[in-house]
């Protein structure tokens, strides 16, 4: 007599399988999208705060943000980046001096 697995129960283990892989997936993926969010929107803040520890240093509000990022004095390590990818990109408002992405969602 010969041991082994049959058709029916190997088809059974690839079913199981896959139920978990279709509810894993989204949840990773969503996962990925909020962390990448909430990475986002902690190099916001880190930036806004260090725009006002300008104004405080300097007198007056940087004239972009680059003043302020490319100073090894508030950032040391060179400007944060969105972990969005290539396009996306912060800018300072003239009138706020807050910073916002341009990437949806952030």
């Amino acid at each position: 007599m010969k041991k082994g697995f049959t058709l029916l129960e190997i088809l059974f283990v690839v079913v199981v399988i896959a139920i978990l892989a279709a509810i894993a997936i989204p949840r990773i993926v969503t996962t990925s999208a909020t962390a990448k969010t909430n990475a986002c929107k902690a190099n916001q803040a880190i930036m806004n705060t260090q725009i006002e520890q300008y104004q405080l240093d300097q007198g007056s509000w940087p004239g972009t943000l680059a003043t302020v990022t490319n100073n090894a004095s508030y950032f040391p390590d060179g400007a944060p980046t969105c972990p969005a990818g290539a396009f996306a990109n912060f800018a300072m408002s003239g009138t706020t001096y807050r910073v916002s992405c341009n990437t949806s969602g952030h």
